[in-house]
């Protein structure tokens, strides 16, 4: 793909990706095809791939799940559809309109941006929120590009410190001097916004929840270990995931997961390895196949000398996901996630990160993780 450079007002280098003026033909191409429709005196419609478990599958080859060729059509002369169809068309054109003035918007601002009656009438284009947000995923399949690249962007969530200079939106930030709070992630980490200017960074170590990212950040562990230290409040949005597949990809950095021992905590690093169900679509542009969980492992209370106080008792709905997740495709061949899968249940409870604190505040830090780095054998794949 064709890159060109241009001068921010900082003088720092800005790389400009044609992704804007694709998505802009691309959208463009879609109304056209609308109106050619109805020039032929056709039911304009627009095909959108369907979202759902039936239309999703496991590549063996790329080791990430993505969507099928499953499709449901969306056609103006349909009552139960036409809403929708106009609601489609109306979210396209404020995205394009983003795109010409080179402007971005939240998902609340697209909403109130499309919100008005149709004139005559008392009916209003969107009633609520949780009408135009699927809209939103509608788009990005149907035209095959991700909601970034549409100009549209959700909360920041999730942070990051270590040894590497990044360039965001023409700012040069140094991740190492960003303080207690680290760098924010921003919702939007496509290549046009964030470029890498230097990195001494070995790996990634990603932890679930800001509380354990502060720990580590205090007792600098990306300093003594010369990493980048990322968390994703939980699940990771999709600007945390972007931006760690592209740190991944274009700095060659491991990636290692540390996470709770729970099946919540197995399905965040399968979002992370293999991608999200709901979002299949993405995850060619945002799952890291190669990513390793490192721990928590149910076998850890053991060989760690843990006490009863850290236990967690399973409850129905923990059995039911875990027994889900063995299930899983990707998992289901893998006999050392079946044995992990199947210690947690045969144990009875599940533990969080933070129970590796409750031998010494810095346990975690300075004896936990160092010791599952060496020992590479008790990391799941």
């Amino acid at each position: 793909m064709a890159k060109k450079t241009t001068k921010t007002p900082s003088g720092a280098k800005r790389v400009v990706k044609r992704n804007s003026e694709q998505t802009k033909k691309q959208l463009e191409n879609l109304a056209l095809s609308i109106v050619k429709m109805a020039e032929q005196a056709q039911d304009p419609a627009i095909a959108i791939p369907t979202r759902s478990l039936s239309n999703v599958s496991y590549n063996e080859k790329t080791r990430h799940v993505e969507m099928g060729g499953n499709k449901q059509s969306r056609n103006f002369f349909n009552y139960g559809q036409a809403k929708r169809f106009m609601q489609t068309m109306l979210v396209g054109s404020k995205c394009k309109d983003l795109i010409d003035i080179g402007k971005t918007a939240s998902i609340r601002q697209i909403y109130y941006m499309s919100k008005h009656t149709i004139k005559g009438t008392k009916e209003k284009t969107f009633d609520d929120q949780s009408e135009s947000d699927p809209i939103i995923e509608d788009l990005e399949v149907a035209i095959d590009t991700l909601r970034e690249e549409l100009h549209v962007f959700a909360s920041n969530r999730g942070n990051l410190a270590g040894p590497i200079t990044l360039v965001d939106d023409g700012n040069t930030l140094d991740c190492s001097a960003m303080g207690s709070a680290g760098y924010a992630v921003p919702s939007i980490c496509e290549p046009d916004m964030i470029q890498f200017k230097k990195c001494k960074a070995k790996f990634i170590l990603h932890v679930e929840k800001d509380t354990i990212w502060r720990r580590f950040h205090e007792d600098r562990f990306w300093q003594t270990h010369d990493c980048i230290l990322s968390h994703g409040g939980g699940q990771p949005a999709r600007g945390m995931r972007r931006l760690l597949r592209r740190m991944h990809e274009e700095l060659k950095l491991p990636v290692y997961v540390l996470l709770d021992n729970d099946p919540w905590g197995y399905y965040i690093y399968s979002v992370i390895k293999h991608g999200s169900i709901n979002l299949a679509y993405e995850s060619r542009r945002m799952a890291i196949p190669d990513a390793k969980y490192i721990g928590v492992s149910s076998f850890d209370y053991d060989r760690c000398g843990m006490s009863d106080d850290v236990k967690i008792e399973l409850d129905a709905n923990d059995v039911k996901r875990a027994k889900q997740i063995a299930n899983y495709t990707w998992f289901a061949s893998k006999r050392p996630w079946q044995k992990e899968i199947k210690k947690m249940l045969s144990n009875g409870f599940k533990m969080e990160v933070e129970a590796m604190i409750s031998k010494n505040l810095s346990y975690l830090t300075e004896e936990y993780v160092p010791m599952k780095m060496k020992d590479k054998k008790q990391w799941l794949d």
